[in-house]
């Protein structure tokens, strides 16, 4: 995945209304961020001259976002993205925020044993 798509994947996931409750605040305040730095890298602060249009699919995209996604990618494929740290470290804070506060529901009825989460480990012993 190119650094244009990870900044397209995290704008979406902060536009998302799935989230709810606090984990809703805590992502969407890290959206917040990471689309006012790529308005001011396409708005050109960060050398970038794509000027309104790439504003104009930018705030498009936040209010249709299966319409505008495709020019969305293309736009951020030529702003420079990738070089723009500050747009990197918030696209990465976003997708963090999201994942921790992803809710997983598992129906273990009949299971010998389970082993759901992140970083997790097990050990089985058979035939002791």
């Amino acid at each position: 995945m190119t650094e244009a798509e990870l900044v397209a994947t995290a704008l979406a996931t902060g536009a998302a209304p799935g989230l709810t409750g606090s984990a809703r605040g805590v992502v969407h305040d890290l959206y917040t961020g990471l689309r006012e730095a790529v308005r001011r890298l396409l708005s050109g602060a960060g050398g970038n001259r794509m000027g309104g249009y790439g504003i104009r699919v930018l705030d498009a995209y936040e209010t249709d976002p299966d319409v505008w996604g495709t020019r969305l990618l293309q736009v951020l494929t030529g702003s420079g993205v990738e070089a723009d740290e500050e747009i990197l470290a918030a696209t990465h804070s976003v997708l963090r925020a999201e994942r921790r506060t992803s809710h997983i529901t598992v129906d273990a009825r009949g299971a010998q044993g389970a082993l759901v989460g992140d970083g997790t480990t097990q050990q089985n012993a058979f035939g002791r």
